[in-house]
């Protein structure tokens, strides 16, 4: 179990996506808002290494965040 120990994953959350040109982007001030694909109901997006394994929730507890996993996803091949 020790080889395990020092497998490192990068874990990412997305909560949604957006495209837009570079020069928008540059433009923004702080406050600025950008609109995403999905809504605030909407499964977040969980990657490992860059692949999607799972979709969840953000829940508020004692003033933490915390990803909840909802539902894992299987790759069909």
């Amino acid at each position: 179990m020790n080889t395990l120990d020092n497998i490192e994953v990068d874990i990412t959350v997305e909560l949604g996506a957006t495209t837009m040109p570079i020069h928008h982007l540059l433009r923004m001030g702080r406050g600025a808002v950008i609109e995403l694909d999905t809504t605030e109901t909407d499964p977040l997006r969980i990657y490992a290494n860059n692949t999607l394994v799972a979709h969840g929730e953000v829940s508020v507890e004692e003033g933490h965040l915390r990803v909840l996993i909802s539902e894992k996803v299987f790759k069909r091949g």
